[in-house]
Formats: C-alpha cells, structure tokens, sequence
C-alpha cells in the first residue's frame, strides 16, 4: 500500500470513528439503552462489580485488543489500536462542547433508531477498511475470521449477550429496546458492508453461448467459466456460463440475455465475498 492509499484509508477510519462517537454520545447515551457494546457490558457489570465503568472498559479493551493484535493480524490490531484512541478524545471533545449531553429527539425510541443507523455506518467504514471501534467488535470480527459468519450477524450475536445483560439491572422497556435495536444494528451493518459491494453469480445455458461469452469478455470486461452440462430431459449437451457480476454489469447483462435469446435459462445466486486475483483480459489474436 503506498503514502496515497494509506492516508486514504486513516482517512475513512477517522470520519467513521467520529461517527461512531456521534452516535454513542448523542443517542446511545442520553437513551440509556444497551445496545451491545463494551461500554455497555462495562455499565451492566460496574452494578456487581466495585470497579469504575472506565476502569472495566479499558481493562476488557485491552485483554480484546491483544487477542486482535495475535489472531486477527498487526494490521487490523494497529487499525483498532488508532480509534480506541480516537474515540475518547472525539467524545471528551463532545463532553466539553455539550456539557449537559443532550438527546437531539428527546424520545428513547428515536434515539436507538438513529443511534443503530449511525453506529452502522461508522462501523461499516471500519470493517471494510480492517479496523474496528474496538470491544464487541473485535469479537464480531474473531467470529468472522474464524467461524466464517457475516460480519452483521457477528456484530448482532455478539451484542446480544449484553443487550440481555441489561435485564439485571434496567427495566422492561430498556430490555426490549436493547435486544431489539442489537439486531437491527446488525442487519444495518450488514446492508452498508455489503450493499454497494454484493454482487451475482449468474448462470447461463443458451444455445447463443459464444455471443453471450463474447459480451460478458469484451463488453462488460469481467471473466467467465464454461462447463459442459447435459441436461436430463432432452439429453443434449449445452454449455453453461457462469460469471460473477455487479449490479450495473446485471443488469446490462440481463438485457442482452432478453435480447438475444429469450429461451435462455438463467439461474441467479447472490455473492457477499470473493477471494481472487484480477486478470487482465488481452484481445485473442
């Protein structure tokens, strides 16, 4: 990665870590829910534990940092490492400006809405770049790297444990909120990590295959892999394309299937994460 790339990349991390505090200080705060995070579990805890919430935070900080520093990789734990850092100067610079940490709805639903459609976003820029905000998160990216789940739904899992936690302590109300908005935050993640980037794998068996292959090659400039499959009922052999494609090249895609041969059948499949490394496509001589 060059000087460009990197400030680039601290770049996004900051705004979304600023995000992030926004939302914590403004909505997550003011509405007393809690919505899985350390700082919450740290709120939960302090109730059974004569420990400051700050001192219970930092420590179960430190412990999930270290573990992402050894398992995840030095990249993703210096990335961490940067807006656990960040976070509480942002927030202490909310603290001085906004004193009295006002709710900006005034509503404890209102908040959590806001508060998990924010937090979301912020913590999307950070996953996408392989960083965190730190605590559950670093969790919900363990559970990622090692049990292979969507980041949303780590992020949810991870979270729901505190938000139940909170029952101990908060009344029904509370609880309900914080379970509810846990998984809505998760799903929310999971839209602004894979909204822009989903993409499809297209299947196609056409008797216009080298038309279509052509299309796929020099038009949309993306690649293809070709089998021969012999289909059951008329025992004739075609040949199936099957490509991976983005929204835009799906829909040119698409159009050109309709255009070109009607009969075709397609099959459909969303794609939320690839591994591969780009080819250039040269022209055959």
């Amino acid at each position: 990665m060059n000087l460009k790339d990197k400030i680039l990349d601290f770049f996004i991390i900051t705004i979304g870590t600023a995000i992030v505090a926004f939302a914590v200080f403004f909505f997550m705060m003011p509405s007393k829910v809690s919505v899985g995070s350390i700082a919450a579990l740290a709120m939960v805890l302090n109730n059974f534990i004569p420990v400051p919430v700050s001192i219970l935070t930092l420590s179960m900080n430190i412990i999930l940092l270290t573990l992402g520093f050894i398992f995840i990789g030095k990249e993703f734990g210096i990335k961490t490492v940067y807006t656990a850092t960040l976070m509480p100067i942002i927030m202490r610079v909310f603290e001085i400006i906004y004193p009295t940490n006002p709710s900006l709805t005034n509503d404890q639903t209102l908040d959590v809405i806001c508060y998990c459609v924010l937090v979301a976003v912020g913590q999307a820029m950070l996953f996408v770049r392989n960083a965190s905000s730190g605590g559950l998160d670093i969790v919900a990216k363990f559970m990622n790297k090692y049990l292979h789940m969507e980041l949303g739904k780590a992020v949810g899992l991870a979270g729901m444990a505190v938000a139940i936690s909170s029952g101990f302590v908060y009344d029904t109300k509370t609880l309900v909120l914080s379970i509810i908005s846990t998984y809505f935050n998760g799903l929310v993640v999971d839209h602004f990590i894979f909204g822009n980037t989903l993409k499809k794998r297209v299947c196609i068996i056409s008797k216009y295959e080298k038309e279509i292959l052509a299309f796929i090659l020099h038009e949309l400039h993306s690649g293809a892999t070709t089998y021969h499959a012999y289909g059951a009922y008329s025992d004739v052999c075609r040949v199936e394309i099957n490509t991976i494609v983005d929204k835009n090249e799906y829909q040119k895609l698409m159009n050109f299937i309709r255009k070109t041969d009607p009969d075709a059948f397609v099959t459909v499949y969303a794609v939320n994460e690839m591994m591969y490394k780009p080819k250039v496509i040269e022209e055959k001589k």
